[in-house]
């Protein structure tokens, strides 16, 4: 996989307790927030891909057998 650099300016706590976090986890830094990265970016695509999903079914419709009739009335349905 090709990769690029990029320079980061983050606080100091934070940039200590990812440090340790990714030392606890056996990883640099950079794999550590590779890791991270990684997670997020693939639940953001599968988000979408979920979205697009249920919006083509709702386009598309479901089939509930009526045949496009309905055949009942709200009162009917309604009725005491």
């Amino acid at each position: 996989m090709e990769r690029g650099n990029v320079t980061v300016s983050l606080p100091t706590d934070l940039l200590r307790e990812a440090k340790h976090m990714a030392v606890d986890r056996g990883l640099s830094l950079s794999g550590f927030l590779t890791q991270l990265l990684e997670e997020r970016v693939l639940a953001a695509r599968r988000r979408r891909e979920a979205r697009s999903r249920q919006r083509r079914l709702l386009q598309k419709g479901l089939h509930l057998g009526t045949h496009g009739q309905i055949g009942w009335s709200r009162e009917c349905l309604h009725d005491r």
